[in-house]
């Protein structure tokens, strides 16, 4: 037996993961056990359940690998604060003891933390997106692009593998970054770096990409191949504590949206705008990749692989036949990636590939909880609850959904990656005019211009969608089938009035600009999640359902039924479907709400 553990730490949504003899056995990030959303702390509570999900004592594993060299990133940290001397003194005070407490010790960190003495090995951080991206794929051989924030210098490499080897061939490095350029709009538009990414490419189709060009002009220069070099004027990010300056300020006019407050037409323009510029890179990038790999396939990860209107238009204009885009892309992947890595470079282990098929299980690769164990849970909160068959449950949760009740849905193992996908979720009827801002203001407590995604049977997809594959990870969009839409080229209406604008007879999933981020839906990948919309179909007539994430804003998707049970009790969702049994929020009892209270004042 070959076991090789993965983690991720220290900089942004830490993970552990577990590959034994080839299979992903277990990954998990370590803010579903803390609770801290994004949780960078060593991932302590993810390797306990990866171990235990595997069955191994912590001396059983062949290796145990860091997903990225932080002597290297050290070196690029000193080198930057250099460079800029005098500038960035504070940053450069603050910065330095974190890493001489823990950040360089890392090796130190995991025998003391773990207990264990076999062998400690290192990938680079980009060598971890690259085996995340292509070893759970169904490719033979692949091209590969990564593209995040940064690694130790990398921020944009793109590669190709082969079997059980991997090949990077071309790089940008720091400070040039496109995830950071993302990041710095995503700090400006109000949203929090590093989690908010996804909201301001929500926020986009209510703009105009009016300052494309000024962005352009004056923060980065793009290249025919897909290079690109950032004007470091504008920025803050090198030897700052902040994304930008009062320069980038300047140029746009406005300063940076307070956090929480709602964006007027000025800032959703400046999103549609940066999303085009986004948008136009990665096209180019995607084309050099296809130039230089000459591959049939693509394979994605990184930060910037979570923005799926890119990698839509990757698919559709840059000559690949197909694409295949980590879920978890971000950090937490790369505690996967850095665990596969060791398995197939490091001890050189055969790769046999399922044509058609990945490795990535559905990416339910979390803890699962047994009926007694939910029960015990449900009973301590005092809860009222039945018990349904699991064919009874299916049927009355559907019944709920097609009456605009709004469900929390906990079944099976949990999502690894930032997109709940039908086991941690919460679901609504996709043809009802007022769930969408219901879901988002009541249940959800978020922003109300923020989409929904849809849930839809893999061979329904093409009554519904512009779209010909599967989709089972939420990372690509597609448009409402022309038949499907209403006219609305007609309306005065601009910025969040928009909302209000019947656009599709799926007005719950239908974004503003007509496009929805897919889910689809194999019954050999979920069928208990297939089989539910089986019977929303068999009552409705419609495939597709509402389907968001099991949380409330600003916390981690639920991982434990307590946490279920606690979130479902402070929102207004209506039922919660929690293995075999059933609640509604009439029948329970008020010690549920304040003990919720009492969680979220200690948090």
């Amino acid at each position: 037996m070959l076991a090789v553990l993965g983690i991720s730490a220290y900089y942004h949504d830490s993970a552990a993961a577990i590959v034994v003899d080839g299979e992903i056995v277990a990954a998990a990030q370590e803010e579903r056990f803390t609770r801290k959303k994004g949780d960078a702390s060593f991932p302590i509570n993810s390797i306990k359940y990866c171990l235990k999900e595997a069955s191994l004592d912590v001396n059983k594993l062949s290796a145990v690998v860091f997903y990225d060299k932080p002597i290297v990133k050290f070196e690029r940290i000193i080198s930057s604060y250099i460079h800029n001397a005098p500038k960035g003194i504070g940053s450069f005070l603050q910065a330095i003891p974190l890493w001489l407490k823990s950040k360089l010790w890392i090796e130190d960190e995991i025998r003391n933390k773990l207990g264990f003495d076999g062998k400690v090995l290192f990938t680079t951080h980009h060598q971890s997106h690259a085996a995340s991206a292509f070893f759970p794929s169904p490719y033979d051989e692949a091209a590969i692009l990564t593209v995040d924030g940064v690694g130790e210098w990398e921020t944009t490499v793109i590669g190709m593998g082969k079997g059980n080897r991997i090949t990077l061939l071309k790089r940008i490095n720091f400070p040039h970054s496109l995830g950071l350029l993302y990041s710095a709009f995503t700090y400006y538009c109000g949203f929090k770096v590093n989690s908010g990414e996804y909201k301001l490419m929500g926020l986009a189709p209510y703009g105009k990409p009016v300052y494309a060009d000024l962005i352009k002009k004056e923060l980065i220069k793009i290249k025919e191949d897909g290079s690109y070099i950032l004007n470091e004027r504008y920025f803050d990010y090198i030897t700052g504590l902040k994304m930008i300056n009062r320069k980038f300020e300047k140029i746009f006019g406005r300063p940076p949206l307070t956090p929480d407050a709602m964006p007027d037409e000025f800032y959703m323009d400046v999103a549609a705008s940066i999303q085009k510029v986004l948008e136009e890179v990665m096209l180019k990038i995607g084309n050099e990749v296809k130039r230089v790999t000459a591959m049939d396939y693509l394979t994605i990860a990184g930060g910037v692989g979570l923005n799926c209107v890119a990698n839509s238009k990757i698919l559709k204009e840059c000559g690949f036949k197909d694409i295949w885009v980590q879920p978890a892309s971000g950090d937490a992947g790369g505690a996967l990636g850095a665990a596969l890595y060791v398995y197939y470079e490091y001890f050189d282990k055969p790769r046999i590939v399922n044509r058609g098929k990945d490795f990535q299980k559905g990416s339910y690769l979390g803890p699962s909880y047994s009926n007694e164990e939910i029960e015990e849970v449900l009973k301590r909160y005092e809860a009222k609850y039945h018990y349904l068959s699991t064919g009874n449950l299916l049927k009355e949760v559907a019944k709920l959904i097609a009456n605009e009740k709004v469900v929390g849905f906990f079944q099976g193992r949990m999502e690894f990656g930032p997109r709940a996908l039908g086991n941690r979720s919460i679901l609504g009827d996709a043809r009802s005019e007022v769930m969408q801002s219901v879901m988002n203001l009541k249940i959800k407590f978020r922003e109300s211009f923020r989409p929904f995604a849809p849930s839809v049977k893999i061979e329904r997809l093409k009554d519904y969608f512009e779209w010909d594959r599967p989709s089972p990870y939420m990372l690509f969009v597609a448009q409402v089938k022309k038949e499907l839409l209403y006219d609305t080229k007609k309306t005065d209406k601009k910025g969040l009035e928009l909302l209000k604008l019947k656009r599709s007879e799926l007005p719950a999933i239908t974004h503003v600009d007509n496009s929805a981020r897919i889910q689809t839906v194999a019954r050999e990948d979920n069928p208990i999640f297939y089989d539910l919309l089986t019977e929303f179909e068999k009552l409705t007539g419609c495939s597709v359902l509402i389907n968001t994430s099991f949380n409330v804003r600003g916390e981690p998707i639920v991982c434990s039924p307590e946490d279920a049970f606690l979130c479902f009790m402070g929102t207004n969702m209506d039922a919660l479907a929690i293995g075999n049994f059933i609640l509604y929020k009439e029948e329970q009892p008020e010690v549920g709400l304040e003990k919720w209270k009492k969680r979220i004042i200690k948090d």
